[in-house]
């Protein structure tokens, strides 16, 4: 069966969603983190977004085990890169906001790896 490539369907990134205890927690802290407004809310699944950027989804998992990253014996499963201006300044606000600050920094001078409150390793940069 042959398809014709203008009758595809377009796809575009919209959304990355994670998994965590507290759907409302860890949307909270991402809100404050990016200024992202919440989009949709239930008990178990928050979607943060606006027009024209894709979104970032928060999943209640009844059991869910947080990273234990360095340590792969829970792994990561994914994480995000944010781009910053000054990696001090903006350590600083996030662990503010309840980020954690692991002992392990693979190359602290270049980006940090810092913890949400669920666990999940993401990094800050100046390089993006």
């Amino acid at each position: 069966m042959s398809h014709d490539a203008t009758s595809a369907s377009t796809f575009r990134y919209s959304a990355v969603t994670f998994d965590c205890p507290d759907p409302a927690e860890l949307a909270h802290f991402y809100r404050e983190v990016l200024g992202l407004p919440v989009v949709f809310s239930t008990d178990d699944f928050v979607l943060l977004g606006q027009e024209g950027t894709a979104g970032l989804g928060f999943n209640r998992l009844t059991d869910y085990r947080r990273p234990t990253w360095p340590d792969p014996s829970q792994e990561k499963q994914a994480h995000i890169e944010l781009g910053v201006d000054d990696l001090d300044a903006a350590q600083d606000r996030l662990l503010a906001l309840g980020a954690v600050k692991p002992e392990f920094q693979p190359a602290p001078d270049r980006w940090r790896v810092l913890l949400d409150p669920a666990g999940h390793p993401f990094c800050i940069t100046t390089l993006v």
